[in-house]
């Protein structure tokens, strides 16, 4: 079985698994708070920008949460995209207790989205936990690219490669007295392979098997090049977007925010 099929199955087991509640009040916050699921650098990174008359997507949209914030913006049109068909039911039924009626979604591998989707964007956006997904981020890249209209935006808002030196606090390697020590090179292409579950949405469990990998901050420049797009923004952040929030101010970057454009 490929890692996208056994991820697959780890993601819809995990949704299935998940803790009661979880999720379900987001058409609350999303009625309350604008641009709710975003944090203050992200908000403001999107308040900047023009949606008015545009289409966007997001990519590995989990449950919907974000991409129906984006609407905030005062986009045209916005469509989720997910592997996990459970996630995306619950995003379709956030969207509709919310009354958001602009907003699709559709539960593929990224990999596979329809021709049918290609140039129908203006922005696409990744946020945490999206690119570890997949091993080789030219074929990621290339299907984005496909997707978004000329001179169409793509932003990334994730973990920073450099946060995959720092042990975790659940490693051995971890001593909470030097928070300044390196563990793991920073060009490790070892898969990582867990059966934890998903802790976020689940808690700890025997699951399942997920298959991620790292990238370094060139393979993900680089990838993006390759793909007709450049590199116009990069910004660093000292905070964790995750849920480690050990290393946060201890003078690494351990978030980025990227913005990138498909040439006209």
């Amino acid at each position: 079985m490929d890692y996208f099929a056994g991820n697959k199955a780890a993601w819809e087991e995990a949704f299935e698994k998940r803790r009661a509640g979880w999720g379900d009040d987001n058409h609350l916050r999303l009625k309350k708070t604008k641009f709710a699921f975003f944090d203050n650098d992200l908000k403001a990174e999107v308040e900047s920008m023009d949606f008015a008359g545009k289409d966007v997507a997001q990519f590995c949209c989990n449950n919907g949460r974000e991409v129906l914030s984006l609407l905030d913006g005062g986009a045209r049109s916005a469509v989720g995209f997910d592997i996990a068909e459970g996630a995306v039911a619950q995003a379709r039924e956030t969207a509709e207790k919310a009354g958001i009626t602009n907003c699709d979604f559709v539960a593929c591998n990224i990999l596979d989205i329809p021709e049918s989707y290609h140039g129908r964007f203006d922005f696409i956006f990744f946020t945490i936990g999206a690119l570890i997904w997949f091993d080789d981020l030219a074929p990621l890249f290339e299907k984005t690219s496909k997707c978004l209209r000329p001179n169409g935006l793509l932003l990334i808002n994730d973990t920073h490669p450099m946060l995959n030196m720092l042990p975790m606090p659940e490693e051995a390697g971890f001593d909470p007295s030097d928070l300044n020590r390196t563990f793991h090179s920073y060009f490790r292409k070892d898969a990582c392979v867990e059966n934890d579950g998903m802790s976020y949405m689940s808690g700890k469990y025997y699951s399942k098997t997920f298959t991620s990998f790292y990238h370094t901050m060139s393979d993900i420049v680089n990838a993006l090049s390759v793909n007709d797009m450049k590199t116009v923004k990069l910004s660093e952040y000292d905070y964790d977007v995750g849920d480690v929030s050990v290393y946060n101010g201890k003078g690494f970057p351990l978030s980025f925010i990227l913005i990138a454009q498909k040439s006209g």
